[in-house]
């Protein structure tokens, strides 16, 4: 992996919200490097560089909105010449119970518009995914504000116990352990305790 890629929308409004899971954790993993996000308008998003596993690594957050997500994505990738099956894309799901962590390879946007943009815009799916369960309301037509809402704060501790638990296998991740990674996290327990406090997660928007 050369490109790590946290999918939400920018400002404040939307912070706190399920749909920036993503963001959590791209904002977890720059702190816990003692790195920083910084604003660079030529990739359209917040972007950050970092060695992990012996590795020059692109952390980038797309500022474009969620439905735009791949016209940050494409463009740092092209300009660097990173292919898409050197991307680990981290968003939120829809499909996962709260708290859950899965690693995949390739797959369609299953009803993600970020996703769905990514692959537009880098004309294909073969991009990695690390996917942040966030539950699902229980009806279609209730997903819109579902992802939009502040996540309460039982749902924030399940996540963010999730996002503890994905960081310790990203170096695991970037260097190529892919199936070790996933046998660790695909196998893990949901707890309801509180998570750590070393995580740290940013209120804001990064």
């Amino acid at each position: 992996m050369r490109l790590l890629v946290g999918l939400g929308n920018p400002g404040p409004q939307y912070a706190d919200t399920r749909h920036n899971a993503g963001f959590w954790l791209v904002d977890a993993l720059v702190r816990q490097q003692s790195a920083q996000f910084r604003p660079d308008a030529k990739y359209h998003g917040d972007t950050c560089r970092i060695t992990l596993a012996d590795r020059d690594l692109w952390l980038l957050k797309p500022m474009t909105f969620m439905n735009r997500s791949g016209q940050a994505v494409a463009a740092l990738a092209r300009f660097h010449r990173i292919a898409p099956t050197e991307i680990l894309v981290i968003h939120d799901d829809l499909d996962l119970p709260t708290g859950t962590v899965r690693l995949k390879r390739g797959g369609g946007a299953g009803g993600h518009n970020g996703l769905r943009d990514l692959i537009a815009q880098l004309g294909g799916n073969d991009f990695a995914r690390l996917r942040l369960g966030i539950g699902h309301p229980g009806d279609s037509r209730d997903v819109l504000g579902y992802v939009l809402q502040r996540t309460p704060a039982p749902e924030r501790t399940l996540i963010e116990t999730a996002i503890v638990d994905a960081l310790r296998e990203v170096p695991q991740i970037i260097a190529g352990e892919w199936a070790k990674a996933m046998q660790t996290l695909h196998s893990r327990r949901i707890e309801s305790a509180s998570a750590p406090a070393s995580l740290s997660v940013n209120r804001g928007s990064g």
